[in-house]
């Protein structure tokens, strides 16, 4: 990525781990990945140098000496683990200002940190689900999906964060179709795959076993497929999700979309736990993030992992 657009890097709920993420990962890459931390200066924790930037382009000459800021004023000092209703605007702002530095060329993809949902509710009334339905937002597009990547496995997980129960009823063909199809165009645009090979996991245990074990997977799943691969997508399923994961099944494919959350994050999380990425597909540009909370236990502690933020960072400068 060239010095003039770095990544930018929000600065999540200033109470979490976000601002020792962010002096940790600029101590590991410095000039190597110029990143711009969007935040209050007045957050970090003080273990390595800053210095406030006047324009984004100037992360390239920084980064070699200091983290750069691009400072946004919250009222009141950082209290690691207690998180404030009055940091609320300031944490949204930095999200809004992270797009708009990629939307005007002036940053080259945005990787944010985690927040804390509850605490935006409270403190400006922010009436999202999360980062992703935010983004969507700001970018102006109607629908995205959540992928989990790193260098050993990408996942998409067709439903998310709802009841195990609410899943069969919720797994429609027109939502299976949409999600295909945006992980597939991603992995073209974004990951330069020119022709994406994806593993469809079944719903229930051994993609039902032809209707011994439920009719999701035959009555809803293989006619998607079907009528993809006719127009020429490489689709492997529907799939037992438990042959799916080891070596040489991975190595069939470039990314594997499943079912429901468990499905798709237990098999990541088990192989890459440090450094699996969340990425957003469907925005008009990258977006990563750390695939983790904001570890209010150990805030200030000075004991965060940065592995997490160190790969989301890389990878957003990799496919941007």
């Amino acid at each position: 990525m060239s010095p003039r657009a770095p990544v930018a890097l929000s600065c999540g709920e200033p109470a979490g781990i976000g601002p020792e993420l962010a002096e940790a990962a600029w101590q590991e890459l410095k000039a190597d990945l110029p990143f711009v931390w969007i935040g209050d200066a007045r957050h970090l924790p003080g273990t390595v140098p800053h210095v406030i930037l006047q324009d984004p382009a100037e992360a390239g000459t920084v980064s070699a000496r200091a983290l750069p800021v691009w400072q946004i004023d919250m009222p009141g000092p950082r209290i690691p683990g207690q998180p404030q209703a009055s940091h609320a605007a300031g944490v949204i702002r930095a999200i809004e200002e992270a797009v708009q530095l990629v939307q005007q060329g002036r940053a080259g993809a945005v990787c944010t940190l985690p927040i804390h949902k509850q605490a935006l509710a409270e403190g400006a009334n922010f009436a999202f689900p999360g980062h992703t339905e935010f983004l969507a937002h700001l970018a102006g597009v109607d629908e995205v999906v959540m992928m989990l990547a790193s260098d050993r496995l990408r996942v998409v997980p067709v439903t998310i964060h709802i009841a195990i129960a609410d899943v069969p009823a919720t797994l429609t063909a027109d939502l299976l179709e949409r999600r295909i199809r945006i992980t597939h165009e991603a992995l073209v645009r974004q990951f330069g795959i020119a022709a994406p090979r994806l593993a469809v996991a079944g719903l229930n245990p051994h993609a039902g076993e032809g209707g011994r074990m439920g009719h999701e997977d035959a009555q809803v799943i293989a006619p998607v497929l079907a009528q993809l691969r006719a127009e020429g997508m490489d689709l492997r399923g529907p799939l037992p999700a438990d042959t799916m994961f080891h070596d040489r099944a991975r190595a069939g494919y470039d990314a594997a979309i499943c079912m429901y959350h468990d499905q798709a994050l237990i098999p990541i999380k088990t192989l890459d736990f440090d450094e699996g990425v969340n990425l957003t597909l469907g925005l008009p540009f990258v977006r990563s993030s750390p695939d983790h909370g904001t570890a209010f236990d150990i805030a200030g502690k000075g004991v965060a992992n940065p592995s997490s933020t160190l790969a989301a960072l890389r990878m957003a400068a990799n496919l941007s």
